[in-house]
């Protein structure tokens, strides 16, 4: 999704930021590794190397706490395959930007009879918001982060942004900050807060105007969220029906989450089809 790349973006642009924060520590020379280097194909979005300390940090950037296949099972393949060709420590991180009452964002682990296997897991809602609003690097992060009055810690890190001295910087985490900051507020407030000439002239907004992304960022979002939950419901019930998958990928996002929650009781496709009618 738009948002997992813009995050990528990030940790690839500004990775010892991101070794800062995460592992606590000074590093003198970080390496992003690309996904490609590994033997197998992976779904991956940052992998950062810490050429000093022999070290692997291995980010993961979620909007949904759901995927297939499973978060837990990903995460302990991506280790093997990780250790299998650098043969050293490897700290695991996955970072779920959007808040949800799911239960599967406090999972931390991989299970199954004697195999175990333990990764990092952080939920950006509950982050005190000083670190983020004081480190350039994490300002587009920080509007997704704890706040008793949410609207007056966008404008803060509005502020910040604008205080930034580098324009290309300012630019591009202006850009990355507006994006970001959908997943929680509403589009007039970002608007009303940032300088729209920040945003139309940062890299990042020309990347994502070439890629067609800015126009059908909400389209993609609902898709990629519609596909995910068909994933999921197949796997419990077997095939959907096409008149219901269709319901299903109609659905705006406010409801494809709230489906995403639901599901989890639902014990039959009637369930599911109980659901979708109440909703009509």
């Amino acid at each position: 999704m738009a948002y997992d790349n813009l995050c990528k973006y990030l940790a690839e642009t500004y990775a010892p930021n991101f070794v800062r924060w995460l592992l606590a520590i000074n590093p003198t020379n970080v390496r992003v590794l690309k996904t490609e280097i590994i033997p197998e194909p992976i779904r991956s979005d940052a992998l950062i190397l810490l050429q000093t300390d022999n070290q692997i940090l291995h980010l993961e950037f979620q909007t949904l706490p759901y995927s297939d296949p499973p978060l837990p099972y990903r995460m302990i393949k991506y280790w093997v395959l990780l250790y299998g060709q650098y043969k050293c420590d490897i700290e695991q991180v996955v970072i779920f930007l959007k808040e949800t009452t799911s239960e599967q964002v406090f999972v931390n682990r991989f299970e199954r009879q004697n195999t175990r296997h333990s990764y990092r897991i952080i939920r950006l809602w509950e982050q005190d918001p000083t670190l983020f609003l004081s480190e350039p690097a994490l300002l587009p992060l920080a509007p997704l982060t704890r706040s008793d009055t949410p609207s007056r810690l966008l404008e803060q890190v509005a502020q910040r942004v604008a205080m930034l001295e580098e324009p290309a910087q300012q630019q591009s985490l202006a850009a990355a900050t507006e994006i970001l900051a959908g997943l929680r507020f509403e589009k007039n407030l970002i608007r009303r807060l940032f300088r729209e000439e920040l945003m139309r002239e940062s890299v990042i907004y020309q990347d994502i105007l070439e890629q067609g992304l800015q126009q059908g960022l909400e389209q993609g979002l609902q898709r990629g969220e519609a596909i995910a939950l068909l994933r999921i419901l197949t796997r419990r019930f077997g095939e959907i029906p096409l008149e219901l998958a269709e319901k299903i990928r109609s659905l705006p996002i406010p409801q494809l989450e709230a489906l995403i929650d639901a599901q989890i009781d639902f014990s039959s496709l009637n369930d599911l089809i109980n659901w979708l009618n109440q909703q009509s």
